[in-house]
């Protein structure tokens, strides 16, 4: 019988038991993105505390697509040296560390973009966000899928354990697979194939850059919970894809700030053990098409009773 502190394996890297911590955005970056000594503290309280693995807060990889000033960076090669503090952190406490990298697409804000538009798949509102973005072109798709890739070969040279791809909560690789969001004509919206094309193509950038032995994890948004937008069958789509191309483990979400009250990524009033764990349905059809696929579920996990009867 799995336990819950087993060994496990994604990819190359070896976690002493199967406990994740979750990206959460930590709030205590510089405004330019690099790394503060309160930040490294939280990194290295994670790590006392013996979790199998940590996923960072989400790293920008673009300076065109950040959601807020104190978010950290990987968009820049001086943000590496910060970062490098991070995995140092972590590793001399025997943790693992994966780097999640983001851009945030038309959830992103002008005021901490020095006033440059938010760019999205289309120019359409994201919901629970009052600014309407501007239409990425061709060459700025191009120039974006690049950043996934170059921020990842930060990541890599931080001496970080692997990247996570941030493909939840309405951000830009999201928003290319959501139908409400992704109103392009191009190659890169209209039919599901075209509209996973944009995260396709930014895993396999990512994966060129790091190679084959550095783990490539993705937080895959399982349903958007909003009328028209992601389904379980839009995400099983690309999963199936990324897996098919190599990824190595895939962490299941869902929501967004525009989904109904109750549905969204982060859910308020866990007060029983039957509250927690409100993305199991959805991991459970992930595991019944990627049976071999590493899974990590987020969502109001706080019982290691429940942990342990999941596993």
């Amino acid at each position: 019988m799995t336990k819950l502190f087993d060994s496990f394996r994604i990819g190359s890297v070896e976690l002493d038991n199967r406990l994740v911590r979750s990206a959460t955005w930590e709030a205590m970056a510089e405004h330019d993105g690099t790394v503060t000594d309160r930040l490294v503290a939280i990194y290295e309280a994670l790590a006392a505390g013996q979790i199998g693995l940590i996923i960072s807060s989400y790293l920008t990889v673009h300076p065109q697509g950040r959601q807020n000033a104190d978010q950290s960076g990987a968009h820049e090669d001086r943000h590496v040296e910060g970062l490098t503090r991070l995995a140092t952190a972590v590793h001399e406490r025997g943790g693992k560390l994966v780097g999640q990298i983001v851009h945030c697409g038309g959830q992103s804000s002008r005021k901490a973009m020095g006033g440059l538009d938010p760019l999205a798949p289309s120019a359409v509102e994201s919901p629970g966000y009052p600014e309407v973005p501007a239409a990425l072109s061709a060459a700025q798709i191009a120039e974006t899928i690049g950043s996934f890739a170059a921020a990842a070969g930060r990541v890599q040279a931080a001496g970080f354990d692997g990247v996570q791809l941030h493909g939840a909560h309405g951000y830009l690789l999201s928003e290319f697979l959501s139908p409400s969001r992704n109103v392009r004509t191009d190659d890169y919206g209209g039919s599901l194939e075209n509209r996973a094309r944009f995260a396709l193509e930014s895993y396999r950038a990512v994966r060129e850059r790091v190679g084959d032995d550095f783990p490539v994890l993705i937080k895959l948004n399982s349903n958007d919970f909003m009328d028209g937008s992601t389904t379980e069958q839009d995400a099983l789509y690309l999963a199936k894809q990324l897996v098919a191309e190599g990824l190595d483990a895939i962490e299941v979400s869902g929501g967004t700030q525009g989904s109904p009250k109750g549905m969204g990524a982060a859910r308020p009033g866990i007060k029983t053990v039957d509250d927690e764990a409100y993305f199991l349905p959805q991991a459970r059809m992930f595991r019944q098409a990627l049976p071999d696929t590493p899974l990590i579920l987020v969502g109001g996990v706080r019982s290691p009773e429940l942990m342990a009867r999941i596993l």
